[in-house]
């Protein structure tokens, strides 16, 4: 099988778009950092709602977003590309406008402004995989993919830590943040639209087109519900086990929260170039191994006796971390690698319905297993994870282009 032995910057922003669509992404990812992280605190503080309203506007906004995906996935078998980006990033500026014109109590307003965002966010995923998937193939591909996963977590944690640093500005600064967003996304859509990107499946080479039938992919889409869950561990399920069961300061929820993104940052390429000789299902499989691991050391840890525990569970998430890094750098490649050109999109949008679906859950599901115990909750979903991993492994590859791809994949950059 051949790999991708080396990393070379200007060939992995190439195989990612192009600059300019570089630039898009990292100026989204910037606002989206904006906004995103203090969405429930503008609910609250500038509008007035009630933190269980504002909450529940979101879910909701998140879980009727997904109904776009279908839409989305057909839109991106037609051969639309750097469109159907642009369009992820322009409906969430009209959910800022929404936000901002608001006034106070108008609580759906607020769920409309949430449900603009929510459709972005649910289509963005899938039209940027689709777009770089028509860019790069093989291993290149995968690289490119980590790329922007790693790109877009640094401009999310700048965006969050530059908004932290205007919170004092109290409700003001919360609407001048939008604002920027707002334009953020603006310009990030205007970018994304000059690559003028677009495909059509009957006009790909020979050599890379696939005319079965779509990929059922039923474990592995019932897999990325579970695996998906370790995204929201450092935001959930670590400060909730720290403050509430363990009495530890919020400061080593917030660590972790810094150590979970700069790895991602500084790691996300790398390991995916490094585990590029193995195939994408062995690396997913991988992950859920490494994944159901720290949820176990997690359990070890919060025994521990009093002042240990807090350090022991710090340094457990960097495993966790490393599963997630393994996941993210796998489950997409993967998709991409078994649908046939003609039917991608619609692929990708299942993927991505089955990553909200996950995200939108995993919230309900973290705080009823932890109100039952560590035990419960780790040991939960340890053995969910290693099911799926399993899963995975096991399940057989349908009319896959995955042993062609694997076979074309460029020996290096």
């Amino acid at each position: 099988m051949a790999t991708t032995t080396k990393i070379q910057p200007r060939a992995l922003v190439r195989a990612s778009g192009g600059p300019r669509y570089a630039v898009a992404l990292a100026v989204d990812a910037l606002g989206t950092g904006l906004l995103r992280p203090f969405l429930l605190l503008y609910g609250v503080t500038v509008l007035r709602l009630s933190a269980s309203a504002t909450g529940i506007a979101m879910t909701v906004g998140v879980v009727v977003g997904l109904a776009c995906m279908p839409a989305v996935g057909r839109w991106l078998d037609r051969g639309a590309r750097s469109t159907v980006v642009a369009a992820s990033m322009l409906v969430r500026v009209l959910g800022v406008a929404l936000l901002l014109a608001t006034p106070a109590g108008h609580v759906w307003l607020f769920a409309t402004a949430a449900l603009f965002l929510g459709i972005g966010n649910q289509a963005w995923p899938a039209a940027h995989a689709a777009l770089v998937a028509t860019v790069a193939h093989g291993r290149e591909r995968d690289a490119a993919l980590a790329a922007g996963r790693s790109l877009r977590n640094a401009g999310l944690g700048a965006g969050a830590l530059l908004a932290t640093a205007c919170l004092a500005g109290g409700t003001t600064a919360l609407q001048a943040l939008a604002a920027v967003t707002g334009l953020a996304y603006l310009a990030a859509a205007a970018l994304a639209w000059s690559v003028h990107l677009h495909t059509h499946p009957a006009a790909a080479p020979v050599k890379d087109r696939a005319d079965g039938p779509a990929p059922r992919m039923r474990a592995l889409l019932a897999a990325n519900v579970v695996y998906v869950f370790c995204l929201n561990v450092p935001e959930i399920a670590l400060p909730l086990v720290l403050v509430t069961q363990l009495h530890a300061s919020p400061v080593w929820s917030a660590a972790i929260f810094v150590a979970n993104t700069v790895l991602v940052v500084t790691l996300q390429v790398p390991v995916t170039v490094l585990l590029s000789r193995l195939s994408r299902r062995t690396v997913l499989a991988l992950a859920g191994v490494v994944l159901a691991a720290s949820y176990l050391g997690f359990l070890a840890a919060t025994s521990l006796g009093h002042g240990w525990s807090a350090p022991a569970v710090a340094t457990v998430s960097v495993v966790c971390t490393i599963g997630e890094i393994i996941y993210a750098g796998s489950a997409p490649a993967l998709v991409t690698a078994l649908a046939p050109a003609h039917v991608l999109g619609r692929a990708l949008a299942r993927f991505q319905l089955s990553t909200g679906f996950g995200l939108a859950v995993s919230p309900a599901v973290i705080t009823t297993l932890a109100s039952h115990g560590s035990a419960a909750l780790w040991g939960s979903l340890a053995a969910a994870t290693l099911l799926s991993a399993t899963a995975v492994a096991i399940e057989k590859d349908q009319g896959t282009r995955l042993s062609g791809c694997c076979r074309r994949a460029r020996a290096g950059w």
